[in-house]
């Protein structure tokens, strides 16, 4: 089978040596992206200073990711910068002669943002804002692609009718069939605080590209998954309870009688698509960006499949609550995204993404870690 990171894009590799600057390079997105564009004769420069454990803990640390891909990427160039740390960030946009910014970093968890607030919005506001006007004073040419989410439009997705199947939630219309579109509405819903951080720097991107030309691009990601990421409870539903089936943990559901769905997109196919944008450049525009209907599962459906792969049951329990703001159905429309990048699509399969996920656990145990070992 072949792996997410050795797929080949259909885009013709660039003659020149461009340059490419990835934030939260250590973490899912940025590390593919390293991979992905180191592959087709980019030079990489990533910053990432792995304060994801210092949200998450063990379970978040990126330390092992890191040191994996340096090992595999021997001329990437890794930079301990914080983006909060604005005379950093400018400086090292003014010296390096980047075509691409692939911002990936962020304070991803809606449960984390409400205990630090100042620093969610710091990090996710104020970081991309240091980026952007790095970008505008600088190198106004680069192409600017920030990972959003689709916790911008809060949870007014909830109030699609929606109908209880055995195992899922499931819209009721089917003119809702192909999931949340880009007209959805991001105000006057309840996002989490960290929703809000992110449709800060979600709309100062957009116009970022709207009010002074620049190419900019948010992608609002349902759920972002592959084997590199540094999966916690409280962010990264599939790695984690991949990683607690694998680890013999106990694992939670929070509400909607574990019926609640997601779409789910692997890391590889997402850098695909920024590729095809940086070759096809938009300005201020967003999309979003998930598995589809395809790739959609409940948590019911996900814990099932994940042990029939692993050949083990979880230990699960049902907290008869659901987070504050949570959606109870979330499949991301494609529509806009394939019609204005026709040469796109998904790729990976679910099932491909969840036996790459247990398969890299599975062999971490084999090295003597446990799964959530760095």
């Amino acid at each position: 089978m072949q792996t997410p990171s050795s797929k080949t894009s259909d885009l013709p590799i660039p003659k020149s040596d461009p340059v490419l600057l990835v934030t939260g390079a250590a973490g899912l997105i940025g590390s593919e992206a390293v991979r992905h564009f180191s592959a087709r004769g980019w030079t990489v420069h990533g910053l990432d200073n792995n304060m994801r454990a210092d949200f998450f803990g063990p379970d978040g640390d990126t330390t092992w990711n890191l040191k994996r891909l340096q090992h595999d990427v021997p001329d990437y160039r890794h930079h301990v910068v914080d983006i909060r740390d604005r005379a950093s960030i400018l400086r090292l946009i003014e010296e390096l002669p980047v075509d691409l910014i692939v911002h990936a970093a962020a304070q991803p968890s809606h449960d984390l943002a409400a205990s630090r607030p100042f620093d969610d919005f710091d990090v996710n506001a104020g970081g991309t804002l240091n980026l952007l006007e790095g970008t505008r004073r600088y190198r106004p040419e680069a192409a600017f692609c920030f990972l959003s989410t689709n916790k911008v439009y809060g949870d007014a997705p909830n109030e699609l009718p929606l109908v209880e199947l055995e195992t899922r939630w499931d819209y009721q219309r089917p003119e809702d069939a192909r999931g949340i579109a880009e007209t959805c509405r991001i105000d006057q819903s309840k996002h989490s605080l960290f929703g809000a951080s992110k449709v800060a720097a979600d709309v100062m991107v957009q116009e970022y590209g709207r009010y002074f030309g620049m190419k900019t691009i948010c992608l609002r990601g349902g759920c972002l998954t592959g084997s590199a990421h540094s999966a916690a409870e409280l962010h990264g539903f599939l790695a984690y309870l991949a990683k607690c089936v694998v680890d013999g943990r106990p694992y939670r559901v929070f509400g909607y009688k574990g019926k609640q769905v997601r779409d789910n997109i692997d890391a590889s196919d997402v850098c695909r698509l920024i590729e095809r944008f940086q070759a096809e450049p938009r300005c201020g525009e967003v999309y979003n960006i998930g598995g589809g209907r395809a790739n959609s599962v409940s948590m019911l459906e996900a814990i099932s499949w994940i042990e029939s792969i692993a050949g083990r049951k979880l230990d699960w329990s049902y907290v008869d609550e659901p987070r504050s703001g949570d959606h109870v159905c979330y499949i991301s429309d494609l529509t806009k995204l394939m019609t204005d990048f026709p040469g796109w699509r998904v790729e990976i399969s679910l099932n491909s993404i969840l036996e790459n996920i247990v398969r890299t656990l599975e062999a971490r145990v084999c090295a003597g870690l446990s799964a959530s070992a760095v």
